[in-house]
């Protein structure tokens, strides 16, 4: 097989792409908005919109490129609820809504100790374990109705296929439903009287079936064109490298989420209250994790046209000590409690000069997550960041050791999900950054570290 169609669902924008497998790229793209509806009984992700939009974009993308492969990844942090006719039993939570933290003290009681599950507890519905107790306990006879419950991914593949299934990387993904160290649920989902209603769990690169027939017919894609099982998004943009690079290293992927994951760690206690987690990659294995919504927070404090920086400006802003201190937004990331604050005056800086200080910002919370999960080596930066030099300066100045990026390449996660596709000629394309990094950059990283950790009150341990 030598061309996959790959469903690239984010939590800000969904995706359908195609990739080469012989030249491992992307050759063609349709894009949109995700769309959050905010009527019914909770705000929840359209996935009837979503649907019509993958089915198109699969029938125009096969029409200039015939596919041979499906394959999909998406954002974690979401179950799918089916009843006896395979129709959602409940819509599909969004999970930014705050509902569950309703029941949070009852849920407190029965989720699983960080010890078990390696998920640490955040707010929201960032648990799906926290999603499932609240609408179990807040709608019991439509809860009453679920026979099967589905990892995200899987749902579009049952969609595509009719075959139910779970995925580990997508369970073992701050759901608070798995055991990463013994490879099975977790001790909520037998609590809860939920085993029952788990699908079987695949791995990410079996092929759960072929595509529907009438599916075939509607986009115009071959018969018994093969699906894959799918991968949560994160773990996509470190498949790759994780099938072409030795350890130790480290994947940033960048998006909504910023997400750190830490392959050949150095052995740490991670620190439940700053976001630190354990993931299961698609090989099974466990990996410490970190993250904070550095995508969100680019939007929010840039939004769309942001003006980038010269090295003159960055330079200018470090010998300024213009800081953005966290955390933007607030609840999550290795500075969950702390409030951001400006030690200048946001408004008189120029919107290269801002751009600088957002961009610093990230990367030095990015650098503060790969010290709480004690990643070694080489850093490999995925997504958007990857073509912000102002971001992979301050990093490798944070840090100290050599940064990798492909700034022509932000697309991780599809050429993940397409690595999953038996054949494929997996390769990263990233290289060294080899930007000037400064004494200037240096010192303003460590203070801006200092600074950080007593906004925030956190002691340093010994």
């Amino acid at each position: 097989m030598r061309v996959v169609g790959v469903i690239d669902i984010g939590k800000t924008n969904a995706k359908v792409a195609v990739v080469d497998l012989d030249r491992f790229e992307e050759i063609a793209v349709r894009k949109s908005v995700n769309v959050v509806l905010t009527d019914g009984p909770y705000p929840h992700f359209d996935v009837e919109w979503l649907w019509a939009f993958v089915l198109e974009s699969l029938a125009a993308l096969n029409a200039e490129h015939p596919l041979e492969a499906i394959s999909i990844t998406t954002h974690g942090a979401t179950a799918v609820l089916l009843d006896a006719a395979g129709k959602l039993a409940l819509p599909v939570i969004d999970y930014e809504f705050s509902g569950p933290d309703r029941l949070a003290a009852d849920y407190g009681r029965v989720r699983p100790p960080f010890s078990e599950t390696g998920s640490a507890r955040l707010p929201m519905g960032l648990n799906v374990g926290a999603q499932l107790y609240w609408q179990q306990k807040t709608f019991p006879e439509a809860f009453a109705k679920v026979v099967s419950i589905l990892t995200y991914a899987q749902y579009w593949t049952y969609r595509l296929t009719g075959v139910l299934s779970n995925e580990l990387t997508s369970l073992g993904c701050h759901t608070d439903l798995w055991n990463p160290t013994e490879g099975r649920f977790s001790s909520l989902v037998e609590s809860q009287g939920w085993r029952p209603l788990f699908a079987p769990v695949r791995r990410a690169n079996e092929i759960v079936g072929p595509l529907r027939p009438d599916l075939c017919t509607a986009t115009g894609i071959a018969m018994a064109t093969p699906v894959y099982c799918g991968i949560h998004d994160s773990n996509a943009s470190l498949l790759p490298h994780l099938l072409t690079r030795k350890a130790p290293f480290s994947v940033v992927s960048t998006g909504t989420w910023v997400v750190m994951l830490a392959v050949g760690a150095e052995p740490k206690t991670l620190d439940e209250a700053r976001d630190t987690l354990i993931n299961v990659n698609a090989l099974g294995d466990p990996v410490p994790s970190a993250r904070f919504m550095g995508g969100r927070a680019f939007q929010m404090l840039l939004g769309e046209g942001a003006v980038s920086s010269s090295i003159d400006i960055e330079e200018a802003v470090a010998a300024a000590g213009h800081m953005l201190l966290p955390s933007v937004p607030e609840g999550s990331g290795p500075y969950p409690s702390a409030k951001a604050d400006w030690t200048t005056d946001e408004e008189a800086l120029s919107p290269a000069e801002r751009y600088a200080v957002v961009s610093f910002h990230l990367a030095l919370m990015t650098a503060t997550c790969l010290d709480l999960i004690g990643a070694r080596g080489e850093i490999v930066v995925e997504g958007p960041f990857a073509a912000n030099n102002a971001y992979l300066r301050m990093l490798a100045a944070a840090c100290g050791r050599p940064v990798f990026a492909d700034p022509h390449n932000v697309t991780g996660t599809s050429l993940g999900a397409a690595s999953l596709v038996a054949g494929s000629s997996v390769r990263t394309g990233v290289r060294p950054f080899t930007g000037t990094v400064t004494e200037s950059l240096v010192h303003y990283a460590g203070t801006w570290r200092k600074a950080a950790d007593s906004h925030a009150r956190i002691e340093k341990r010994p």
